[in-house]
C-alpha cells in the first residue's frame, strides 16, 4: 500500500475525497433544501388560491410585501407612472426569451407599488418588443403579491434603445432607478387594465416538479460511485503489483534452479 504515498496517488485520493464529501455535505443537501422550498411555495400558492383578493393594504400595511403573504390574491387602485417603468430583461417563458414589464403605480393610499403587468415575447430576449402601454388615469387591477428577487451582481438599472432595463424582478432596483422610496416587493398582475401576459403561478418557475430530489440523489449517487472507483482503482493496482511480484517470483526460482542444475557434479 505504500505506492498510496505517491503524489500522483494523493492527488487522485484527495480529490475523489473531496468531490465525495462536497456531494454528501454540499451538493444534495443544497437540492433538497430547493426541493423543501418549492414544497413551501406550493403550499403558499395552494392556500392563496382558496382565497379571495383583498385591497393591498389589508396584507401590506408596510412597506414591504410579508413573505408569509406571497402569493395571495391582491387588488389594487391607482395611478401607473409609466416614466418609471423598467424592463426585465433576459426571460424565459415556455422555454421562449421573454421580457417582463414593471410598471409603478402610484395607489390611493399615496404609496407606490411596483407592478409586474406579466412578459412580452421577444426575438432574443434582449431586445425589447413592442407592448401594450400603461393605461392613463385612476385603474383597478387584481394580481398575486412577490417578493422581489436579487441580481447576483447587484446591477443598476440602465438606459438602453429608450427603455430602462434591469436583470431581476426587483422593486429595489425600480426605486432606486426612479429615485422614489417604493414598497419592497411587487404585485404580479393576472387581471385588469393594462396586464400583458400574467406570469405563470406555480413554484420554482423554470423547474419539473421533484426534479431538485432527483437532483440531489444524482449527488448522492456520484459521491458513492467516486469513492467505489477509487476503492476499485487502489484495488486492480494492488493486484497488478501482486502479479508482478508472483512473476518476478517465479523468474527467480527457474533461474535459480536453472543455475542449481549447471552446477551440478555429473556422475561418474
Amino acid at each position: 500500500m505504500r505506492f498510496l504515498l505517491r503524489p500522483q496517488w494523493i492527488a487522485l485520493v484527495v480529490a475523489v475525497v473531496g468531490f465525495a464529501v462536497a456531494c454528501y455535505v454540499y451538493l444534495a443537501p443544497w437540492q433538497f433544501g430547493r426541493e423543501s422550498e418549492r414544497d413551501a411555495q406550493q403550499k403558499q400558492i395552494d392556500t392563496a388560491a382558496t382565497m379571495d383578493a383583498v385591497p393591498f393594504g389589508t396584507l401590506v400595511p408596510g412597506d414591504a410585501v410579508p413573505a408569509d403573504d406571497t402569493w395571495r390574491k391582491v387588488t389594487l387602485t391607482g395611478t401607473f407612472l409609466p416614466q418609471d417603468e423598467v424592463i426585465v430583461r433576459l426571460r424565459v417563458v415556455d422555454g421562449k426569451p421573454a421580457v417582463e414589464v414593471m410598471t409603478p403605480m402610484r395607489t390611493t393610499d399615496g404609496r407606490i407599488v411596483v407592478v409586474d403587468r406579466g412578459t412580452v415575447r421577444a426575438l432574443d430576449g434582449q431586445t425589447v418588443p413592442d407592448f401594450t402601454p400603461a393605461p392613463q388615469g385612476e385603474v383597478t387591477v387584481e394580481g398575486r403579491l412577490r417578493t422581489d428577487e436579487t441580481d447576483p451582481q447587484g446591477r443598476p438599472a440602465f438606459q438602453v434603445a429608450g427603455h430602462r432595463q434591469m436583470y431581476a424582478a426587483d422593486s429595489r432596483t425600480v426605486a432606486a432607478a426612479a429615485g422614489t422610496a417604493m414598497v419592497e416587493g411587487y404585485v404580479a398582475q393576472q387581471t385588469g387594465p393594462g396586464v400583458l401576459t400574467p406570469l405563470p403561478v406555480e413554484a420554482g418557475e423554470g423547474a419539473a416538479p421533484f426534479s431538485n430530489f432527483s437532483y440531489a440523489l444524482q449527488w448522492l449517487t456520484f459521491g458513492a460511485i467516486a469513492i467505489i472507483a477509487l476503492g476499485y482503482f487502489v484495488r486492480l493496482e494492488i493486484l497488478q503489483r501482486r502479479g508482478r511480484r508472483d512473476r518476478a517470483a517465479e523468474r527467480t526460482a527457474l533461474r535459480d534452479a536453472l543455475a542449481g542444475r549447471d552446477e551440478t557434479p555429473d556422475r561418474p
